[in-house]
């Protein structure tokens, strides 16, 4: 997953826990392996490979590039899996080396969802295309983990993956989950969350960013023009029942850039955002 991750158990029996860790642990890096851009070995290697073909995609990525269209189309197209390619012209290592418009442009003519063909279970990209399933893969992970552990125990279990983060259910005595949440630009001061069920995800550039003549370039970046949405807010973090409906929304609002808050405002749940 590319960042710290833990389990949290509320659980006495040492040979539950035990099992619980070996299952979630077993399955995190299933999906890992699975949908890692880094591997040669998966059906992610595999369509960026195709060479312009058609491959016969499997259920479960198939549910993922479904939810990956959806999202899409909620965001006028600035949630695409297909921009990942940008990587090659941006480098988010906090220095000041900003690409060349003529290195991003050259990038915008294999980037746009629009392109691919997607007719289950055939998916053809356009030769040289790519596409990277990061933006939704650790969520969808953490809710997969969440359902394991669920069907182990009926106590609480937190599953934390970088951040992104879901329980299965309520801890006893009203007791809760005390989740920290980092505040950008307050001498690293941390709020705290008092998480009792559900999942909280968070999108920022606290640690991926550009600084150049004054201006902190984020990481979040328009496929459309391939440059950084303007304004954007350092973190949001946002609760929602499960953490891929929690991530969703985190990373649409980001893509709104100055307009996160007032996008956040409009769909009645709960975020923190600075």
């Amino acid at each position: 997953m590319a960042s710290p991750c833990e389990v949290l158990m509320e659980v006495d029996d040492k040979a539950l826990a035990a099992e619980i860790l070996q299952q979630v642990s077993e399955e995190a890096f299933r999906i890992e392996h699975k949908f890692s851009r880094y591997r040669d070995d998966n059906i992610i290697y595999q369509v960026n490979h195709a060479d312009g073909k058609p491959v016969t995609i499997d259920d479960e990525t198939a549910r993922l590039l479904d939810f990956a269209d959806e999202l899409f189309r909620l965001s006028d197209g600035l949630f695409d899996i297909t921009s990942g390619v940008l990587r090659r012209a941006w480098k988010f290592d906090g220095s000041d080396r900003l690409p060349t418009a003529d290195n991003v442009s050259a990038l915008l003519s294999i980037i746009g969802w629009q392109k691919v063909r997607w007719d289950m279970p055939q998916l053809t990209l356009l030769k040289g295309m790519e596409i990277d399933l990061g933006g939704i893969g650790k969520e969808y992970a953490v809710d997969r983990c969440v359902q394991i552990a669920r069907s182990l125990t009926d106590k609480s279990v937190l599953v934390n993956f970088g951040g992104d983060l879901a329980v299965t259910a309520p801890r006893e005595n009203n007791a809760f989950w005390a989740v920290g949440r980092l505040i950008t630009g307050k001498d690293n001061a941390v709020s705290l969350f008092e998480l009792r069920r559900g999942a909280i995800a968070t999108s920022g550039n606290a640690h991926r960013y550009l600084l150049k003549d004054g201006i902190r370039y984020s990481h979040v970046l328009n496929p459309k023009t391939g440059w950084p949405v303007p304004d954007a807010p350092h973190t949001v973090s946002v609760a929602a029942p499960t953490c891929v409906e929690a991530g969703m929304m985190s990373t649409l609002a980001m893509l709104q850039g100055a307009d996160a808050r007032a996008f956040l405002e409009t769909q009645e749940i709960d975020f923190w955002l600075d």
